[in-house]
């Protein structure tokens, strides 16, 4: 197997015609039919959908031919946001599960497929794991007479936006009476078909950038703060109350503010947070690298703040084990139990719109009164890393006052909050490392000082 293909417990990723092929697309289709079927013996049909890449439609063609193969039913919703999938297979009673063809925030070149099981969340990692020995293994095909069939399905998108809009904690007239100019970068992923909807149902006036969603991204995918530089000039040109990024799969949402300034992905689940929590006090849940701000943020309103390891589905069961109605990763993915478990940015910025209407404040404003942190992200490559050898040398190396975690990889927290969390990637052949303070020369100091260790294991 090619070592550009990723197989983990959530789903697989590749290089399109290196690792991930047509033919893996299949089999792996085929796999997760098998796992579905056997947990349902009535019977019922996998939803299939995919982002705007390029190499989309073919892995989707490959997908539905492997759960045919098996013999279940495909129900095809086209291009859709992989929240707008998740929730059509929870809303679809005849659902047995979901597949979507899409590599998230990774570089053009790559693809993959995401687990979605009945309840319309992703597979868990047991229930990943059992797909992944299925398809190393040996799968039984049906014959031709009891292949399944392939339908089409129309309006998830619209489905999705009405719920939003009808949610208790969202205020569509107040929103409206606010009359938000946003400023909007799709990347050309599946957001524009969703997100202009949506912000202009809410009563904004939207100033597009990439819009049109053919995959053809014209910058580095994912919205991390360097690769906003024209949505902050658009920003600024236009007079935008807010900018809102999202990435290609339309989980995760990034903001700028109204000088034009991208304050970061975390400040998304930080303000959602307030919003929520003030009004639904549960738990907060989030991930060990999700920034000082989440924990600033519960501590606002008086809630506690718990942190699992990396991956969508360890937060989402521990929301469920704590009756929590807010979480999400520090990555711009915000999830409400209100809606549905899974990161959602037509939510988030629903969410975030709520926020700015009732706080009557610029975002700039908001932000520049609460304390802000300085995170440094380091990514090494994995090929001749020896991962446990240089999470055993930073756990030794670790100082006395530091509290360390293992849950997922290491990471070690000082007294003041500042922190570093080193892990390997489970969605990319790298080895990441972050490192959180008050000031950025200390985080980078302490990721100079983790990054050294690592590489020292190469």
């Amino acid at each position: 197997m090619s070592r550009s293909l990723i197989i983990s417990a959530s789903g697989i990723r590749g290089i399109v015609g290196q690792g991930l092929t047509p033919d893996i697309a299949a089999r792996y289709g085929a796999a997760f039919a098998s796992h579905i079927a056997a947990g349902a013996p009535g019977g019922g049909h996998i939803l299939i959908g995919r982002d705007s890449r390029v190499s989309g439609p073919v892995l989707l063609d490959a997908v539905s031919a492997g759960v045919r193969a098996v013999g279940l039913d495909v129900c095809d919703l086209g291009m859709v946001a992989t929240p707008t999938g998740l929730l059509a297979v929870e809303e679809d009673e005849a659902a047995i599960g979901g597949l979507l063809v899409t590599a998230s925030h990774n570089p053009a070149p790559w693809n993959g497929l995401k687990l979605v099981a009945r309840e319309g969340r992703f597979l868990s990692p047991d229930a990943g794991r059992d797909v992944q020995r299925k398809f190393e293994g040996e799968i039984e095909y049906v014959g031709s007479a009891r292949t399944g069939e392939r339908n089409a399905r129309e309006g998830a998108g619209r489905a999705h936006i009405e719920r939003i809009l009808s949610l208790p904690i969202i205020d569509p007239e107040r929103i409206a009476s606010n009359a938000f100019h946003v400023a909007l970068d799709c990347v050309r992923g599946a957001g524009g078909p969703i997100m202009l909807p949506l912000l202009e149902s809410l009563g904004c006036r939207v100033s597009g950038l990439d819009l049109e969603p053919d995959g053809r991204f014209p910058r580095p995918p994912e919205p991390l703060v360097e690769n906003l530089g024209k949505l902050s000039e658009r920003v600024t040109e236009v007079g935008a109350d807010v900018g809102f990024a999202v990435d290609p799969d339309v989980d995760r949402l990034a903001l700028v503010d109204e000088k034009g300034r991208p304050v970061g992905e975390d400040w998304t689940l930080a303000l959602a947070v307030e919003l929520v929590a003030a009004r639904e006090p549960a738990p907060v849940v989030t991930n060990l690298s999700a920034s000082r701000l989440i924990q600033d943020a519960a501590d606002r309103v008086g809630v506690p703040l718990l942190r699992t390891p990396v991956a969508e589905a360890n937060v989402v069961a521990r929301m469920l084990e704590t009756g929590s109605s807010i979480g999400g990763e520090g990555n711009g993915g915000v999830i409400y139990g209100g809606l549905h478990l899974t990161r959602d940015a037509p939510l988030a910025a629903a969410l975030i719109l709520q926020f700015l209407a009732e706080s009557r404040s610029t975002l700039g404003a908001v932000v520049d009164e609460r304390v802000s942190y300085r995170i440094v992200k380091r990514t090494i490559p994995r090929e001749g890393l020896g991962v446990e050898k240089a999470l055993a040398a930073i756990a030794a190396a670790a100082p006395s006052r530091a509290e360390v975690d293992r849950q997922d990889g290491i990471r070690l927290e000082w007294p003041d909050g500042s922190w570093i969390h080193a892990r390997p990637s489970g969605t990319e052949p790298i080895f990441r490392v972050m490192a959180e303070a008050p000031r950025e020369e200390l985080a980078d100091e302490r990721a100079d000082w983790i990054e050294a260790l690592v590489r020292r294991e190469v």
